[in-house]
């Protein structure tokens, strides 16, 4: 049990306790003209206490400031990087939306080209074992395709026909070495025969018959010529990427490479042959063999 004097002295202690804020407040609120003995000594007293005090007061408060403010910061970080994320993939649905109506265009201006014989295809399939070989599909089942006939894209010369089954055709690309194209150099009309190089790390072609005379340059476009009515003219083939002239013979070496990316082509155009070319090819039927000599 606790002694009568330490009640006493914890009563005074809570009275000292209760009344000093009632001091220092009345001392700091009074005219300091009117101010007493015992005003001042508590000021005096009381002056280190309330500057710690302001101190700590102004430190919580700047904590608890910044605290709100990097929680605010964050919020809004997280908001706009949400909204960029948003915006990036409504660019990306944008960018994808123009490059397909850029390529409709261009099919469409290729088929105003060609003509409405022209019968469209998708890729479905390219050969694993031989890059050179591509599967289609005919968007107009019933058709009869002959081996031969040229097969385009909207950027350029894809190949021939090499094999048709019903609605499946196969393709033999430009890339195939056994696959010659007559073009000529769109800048100077200069002629050559496109090859293939089989190489099997990269789409590239050879130009064979270019003289040494004929004005070429790197990055000439090569277009089909027309002759031998396979296909027609000024379709895109290739870019000249290298030029070795070896001084001596009638011809230069000349590398160049597909305009086509035969590894993302999806659409086609099939162009069957012209009334010009179908007629040729029925006199030649018609033609009678020679008779041999004995």
């Amino acid at each position: 049990m606790s002694s009568p004097f330490r009640r006493g002295r914890d009563a005074i202690v809570v009275i000292l306790l209760l009344a000093l804020p009632f001091f220092v407040l009345r001392s700091n609120v009074r005219d300091p003209k009117k101010l007493n003995g015992l005003d001042r000594f508590v000021l005096r007293v009381s002056a280190p206490l309330q500057y710690v005090g302001a101190l700590v007061g102004r430190g919580i408060s700047s904590l608890v400031g910044s605290y709100v403010y990097l929680v605010d910061v964050k919020k809004e970080n997280e908001k706009l990087q949400h909204d960029s994320a948003q915006l990036r993939e409504q660019v990306r649905r944008l960018e994808s939306l123009d490059a397909e109506n850029r390529r409709l265009r261009r099919l469409l201006g290729l088929k105003e080209q060609v003509g409405p014989e022209a019968l469209t295809a998708q890729v479905i399939a390219r050969d694993t074992t031989d890059f050179r070989v591509a599967r289609l599909t005919l968007d107009r089942p019933g058709l009869e395709v002959k081996a031969g006939w040229p097969v385009i894209s909207d950027e350029g010369v894809v190949g021939v026909v090499f094999r048709a089954e019903g609605e499946t055709l196969e393709a033999q690309l430009a890339i195939d070495p056994q696959l010659a194209i007559d073009v000529v150099d769109a800048r100077t009309g200069a002629r050559g025969i496109t090859r293939g190089t089989a190489e099997t790390d990269r789409y590239a072609c050879k130009v064979e018959y270019m003289r040494r005379s004929d004005e070429v340059d790197v990055g000439d476009l090569l277009v089909t010529s027309g002759v031998g009515a396979r296909f027609p003219k000024n379709i895109p083939v290739a870019k000249i990427t290298k030029i070795k002239n070896r001084g001596f013979g009638e011809f230069q070496e000349v590398e160049a490479e597909p305009i086509v990316n035969f590894s993302q082509v999806e659409e086609v155009f099939v162009l069957p042959p012209t009334a010009e070319q179908a007629a040729r090819a029925a006199a030649l039927e018609k033609a009678p063999e020679p008779t041999k000599k004995k």
